[in-house]
């Protein structure tokens, strides 16, 4: 899956958050180490989502890409 990202320079380094996945952020002093970490953020942030979620009836839907 691909995500946009946002990546703001800051005086610690490098923020970086998920406009798709509100509440979905990371850090990191270089713009590599920052993208590498939110790749951890949305797979933690994924796994916390289906586990709110699992009890509760589903669907999938196909979206067309807007690439």
């Amino acid at each position: 899956m691909r995500y946009k990202v946002s990546i703001q320079k800051t005086e610690e380094g490098y923020s970086i958050c998920v406009p798709g996945l509100p509440g979905c952020w990371s850090q990191g002093q270089t713009e590599e180490e920052s993208l590498e970490n939110i790749k951890d953020a949305i797979q933690e942030y994924l796994k916390t989502v289906d586990e709110l979620n699992k009890d509760k009836e589903s669907r999938y839907v196909e979206v067309g890409d807007n690439a």
